[in-house]
């Protein structure tokens, strides 16, 4: 019989700098309600789901950047989403900006979990590949400070086993490097699923803004098919705070074919009926790791 993931991408409209984890919470309960009226099992929220994109501004004073972070997981303000969650019996992938104390002191991490269908927090990943700068650079419009705010993740890529289905995460930038999908395809991932938040004009190579979808599904396709694995990404879209937020949040096949696309810069679900059988028919063939991979070879991509 045949292994079937019911699956949604729940993709956000703009978020307000002003507007309440509360109030954004009741939009994630929408979206998870619709995921669960078509029959999906499980949804992925987009990065910094919770709140606007904060890293577009340079704030120096520190209790004003702490203000946009959880420090607990969940918190009054998303216990709303995991309740409604596991009455509905659905799962999700949430993404959110995590301070916590780690090693006798103060970690900031762009973080993100996996919930099974219990409520319950299976797992957690921290983005490892942090875009933009540190420092406020004035030929900007808008800043994109995620290395002032973050430190890189320390938990490497984990693959977590969630309702018998085995979830690996991406964070945004994360997408585009080749390493974060074969980490997690050695792993035997069958879904690898994130969110992001891209604006589409990149002031150090404004010459690349046309080809912003473009690379985004490029690296989606091509992660999943090159490991074998469903693949999906949900975006946090449309014109936020004066920021143009890429679209496009996908479903993607093993074979690399596109399964599912948003087609609004709004709120919108998207959905697809997963089979997980399809993994092994790219890993057992083309992409059979123990058969065909030649590791002696690959050395100079771990040197530092």
């Amino acid at each position: 019989m045949a292994r079937k993931l019911n699956l949604a991408v729940a993709q956000l409209g703009p978020i307000a700098r002003a507007e309440s984890r509360d109030a954004v919470v009741v939009r994630l309960i929408e979206m998870l309600k619709e995921a669960a009226s078509r029959g999906a099992t499980f949804v992925v929220f987009p990065e910094i789901a919770l709140t606007t994109f904060f890293p577009r501004w340079f704030m120096e004073d520190q209790a004003e950047v702490d203000a946009w972070f959880e420090t607990e997981m969940p918190n009054a303000a998303t216990m709303p989403l995991f309740e409604k969650a596991k009455a509905l019996g659905v799962g999700f992938n949430l993404g959110y900006a995590e301070l916590t104390e780690e090693d006798g002191r103060v970690r900031r991490f762009n973080t993100s979990i996996v919930v099974d269908t219990k409520g319950n927090i299976i797992g957690k990943y921290r983005k490892v590949h942090l875009p933009g700068h540190a420092e406020y650079e004035a030929y900007r419009p808008w800043q994109h400070l995620e290395k002032r705010y973050f430190e890189p993740g320390n938990l490497g890529f984990p693959v977590y086993d969630v309702d018998a289905v085995k979830i690996g995460m991406f964070i945004c930038n994360d997408r585009r490097w080749p390493e974060t999908w074969r980490v997690m395809g050695l792993k035997g991932a069958e879904l690898i699923c994130g969110g992001f938040n891209t604006p589409t004009h990149n002031p150090p190579v404004p010459q690349h803004d046309h080809l912003n979808s473009f690379h985004h599904l490029l690296s989606m396709q091509a992660g999943a098919y090159q490991n074998g694995a469903w693949a999906a990404a949900a975006a946090k879209a449309g014109m936020e705070e004066g920021s143009m937020l890429l679209g496009h949040s996908c479903i993607v096949a093993p074979t690399g074919e596109i399964a599912a696309l948003a087609v609004t810069l709004e709120d919108e679900v998207i959905t697809a009926a997963c089979d997980l059988d399809a993994c092994a028919f790219i890993r057992n063939e083309i992409f059979n790791f123990k058969r065909h991979r030649q590791p002696q070879n690959y050395g100079l991509i771990a040197e530092v």
